[in-house]
């Protein structure tokens, strides 16, 4: 088949797979509608996709070429198999074998591993799409025990919208998950092709409408510095400043530390919550418990020092 001819079969391969599935099958209500064909529309599709109506529906009729990320997302949305999804890039003209590869996980340094442990505040290690690589005590005590989650789950932006007690710990909800939105934003302006991050978008996308309507909002940030408030169970209401550090040696990793302000609330609630910490550790409880130097708290793509 020539250029044109793949195009229209493109649109007609893409037609038949959003008839396939049913709005629930996304997570999209369907109380009391009458739909006149099954299937999902193109403007629901559109709509998870986080493109416009009009583009999507020219490709649908094979008077556009998708891009890449575009046909990925769609691929997702659509719930596509390997076999469906290398269709769909094969008929787009794009190299489906290189899209099938994951990006090469990221290493934590040992260097980085016993700066975490050096520090006394909360601290995170994030690496790309906001995937959290490496935390230190006091930040797994803040937000959540980062070691009883499995890799996947270990994602800022994926526990911001899907874990229920990280989401009830922000006060400022509202303000910090348009944040994390639009620094996938930017994460997605470095990494275009990057399958896991076009996964985690579709992912939110379809669990949370927030999250979708931010998204399609297309507004972008870099992870620099801002203000949080939380209200910890154990010592309550607690405002803290965040600064983020680009190590030189990765790019790609950031360091995020928390900090209070002196001599306030908040300082005597990080400190007393950092106590509760060493106490803990002492006890080999909870999720301050250092038993050994390569722990689950650094997950799997942590390397502990030698």
């Amino acid at each position: 088949m020539g250029k044109d001819a793949n195009r229209k079969e493109l649109g007609r391969f893409l037609k038949a797979r959003r008839a396939d599935l049913a709005p629930a099958d996304v997570g999209l209500p369907t109380a009391g509608e009458h739909r006149r064909v099954p299937g999902l529309r193109r403007e629901e599709v559109a709509r998870l996709a986080s493109i416009s109506v009009q583009y999507y529906t020219r490709v649908e009729q094979g008077r556009l070429q998708a891009s890449t990320p575009v046909l990925v997302t769609l691929a997702e949305v659509l719930r596509l198999d390997d076999d469906q999804r290398t269709y769909l890039l094969e008929l787009a003209g794009k190299d489906a074998s290189s899209q099938q590869s994951r990006p090469k996980e990221q290493e934590v340094r040992p260097q980085t591993w016993r700066l975490l442990e050096a520090l006394t505040v909360p601290a995170v290690l994030l690496g790309r799409r906001m995937d959290i690589l490496a935390w230190n005590p006091l930040a797994a005590a803040l937000l959540v025990d980062f070691s009883q989650l499995t890799e996947k789950q270990r994602n800022y932006a994926r526990l911001v919208f899907s874990d229920s007690e990280v989401r009830r710990r922000y006060m400022n909800w509202q303000t910090a998950a348009p944040d994390c939105v639009a620094f996938l934003r930017m994460e997605a302006a470095r990494h275009p092709d990057d399958p896991l991050l076009s996964e985690l978008v579709c992912e939110l996308s379809i669990k949370d409408p927030h999250f979708r309507r931010w998204w399609a909002a297309h507004n972008v940030a870099a992870q620099t510095t801002g203000t949080k408030k939380l209200h910890h169970p154990l010592v309550g209401e607690l405002i803290l400043d965040w600064e983020t550090l680009v190590l030189a040696t990765d790019p790609d990793q950031q360091l995020v530390v928390w900090t209070a302000t002196p001599n306030t609330a908040s300082q005597e609630g990080l400190d007393f919550l950092a106590s509760w910490v060493d106490d803990h550790a002492s006890a080999g409880l909870g999720p301050s418990s250092t038993e050994t130097p390569d722990d689950s708290r650094f997950g799997s793509q942590a390397t502990p020092p030698s």
